[in-house]
């Protein structure tokens, strides 16, 4: 099979989230987003695996520094790529039978906003900006559940595609 999906779907991730960037949120958080392109990204570690979606992420993360020229927001974005990735693949693999792509998804949520707080801490030297996050994990509840909700839609319906890209559930 040839990997056609990845160019493809590291674009659809790439404009979600350059489209995402401008909508405007109701919350005074500084760079706070929905976090849409994790739909692609979740989506790709069901259908495709952890090692494209892993490549799709960081594609994302960095083509996202080139076009709009914020390198330290490069690190933010690719040390939450990477470890939610990792958690959701860890989740999803070992403990699928008590989470749904829901609860996989959440997980995914939570360790994306971890990392970055923690990212940013290191990068300022400073523990004050911790207090950030208590209001970003509860934010993230929402956003994890309309992630996990889409992206099960999504995977369900490629299913359904005369089993187009699906043996069994990875």
């Amino acid at each position: 099979m040839k990997r056609l999906h990845i160019p493809i779907l590291t674009a659809v991730a790439l404009v979600v989230s350059l489209i995402e960037s401008m909508i405007p949120l109701p919350i005074l958080m500084p760079g706070a987003k929905l976090g849409l392109s994790n739909i692609v990204i979740l989506t790709c570690l069901i259908v495709f695996g952890f090692r494209d979606s892993l490549v799709i992420g960081i594609l994302k993360s960095f083509l996202l520094m080139l076009i709009t020229g914020a390198v330290i927001s490069f690190f933010y974005s690719l040390a939450g790529a990477v470890s939610s990735l990792v958690v959701m693949y860890l989740v999803n693999k070992y403990l699928r039978k008590y989470f749904s792509l829901i609860g996989v998804s959440l997980f995914g949520a939570f360790t994306h906003n971890l990392s970055q707080v923690l990212v940013c801490a290191i990068m300022l030297n400073n523990l004050r900006i911790l207090v950030y996050l208590p209001i970003l994990v509860f934010l993230s509840i929402f956003t994890g559940v309309f992630v996990g909700l889409t992206s099960n839609y999504l995977t369900n319906a490629l299913s359904k595609q005369k089993n187009y890209l699906f043996n069994n559930r990875r």
